[in-house]
């Protein structure tokens, strides 16, 4: 048997078993709150990015207005940064300064 200087594999009574996996990281999206982007368009990129029910991304938007920020959803690296990006393309379409950030939940 090859040496295993990781300890990826278990061994017990000299059966190999199979490797232990680790769950990704998450990370919080998050959006911040600015003066000028509306409360109907926040709502609107809830939705339409993140596949919030209307009612969800009216509390999450109040959490943005009244708090400074609000935590959109957790996902793993990946999708979190997809997300953000997707946050940012439609603000610059619509001309709005809204931005979003994601950090290890």
């Amino acid at each position: 048997m090859p040496p295993d200087p990781a300890g990826i594999f278990q061994e017990d009574a000299g059966v190999q078993q199979k490797p232990r996996l680790q769950e990704p990281k998450l990370f919080r999206v998050i959006l911040h709150n600015d003066h000028y982007t509306t409360m109907d368009f926040v709502v609107k990129v809830i939705v339409s990015v993140f596949h919030k029910p209307a009612a969800e991304a009216t509390k999450i938007m109040l959490d943005v207005h009244k708090k400074g920020h609000g935590v959109v959803g957790v996902y793993t690296l990946d999708i979190a940064s997809t997300r953000v990006s997707q946050v940012h393309e439609m603000a610059r379409q619509s001309e709005f300064p809204l931005r979003a950030s994601c950090e290890e939940a």
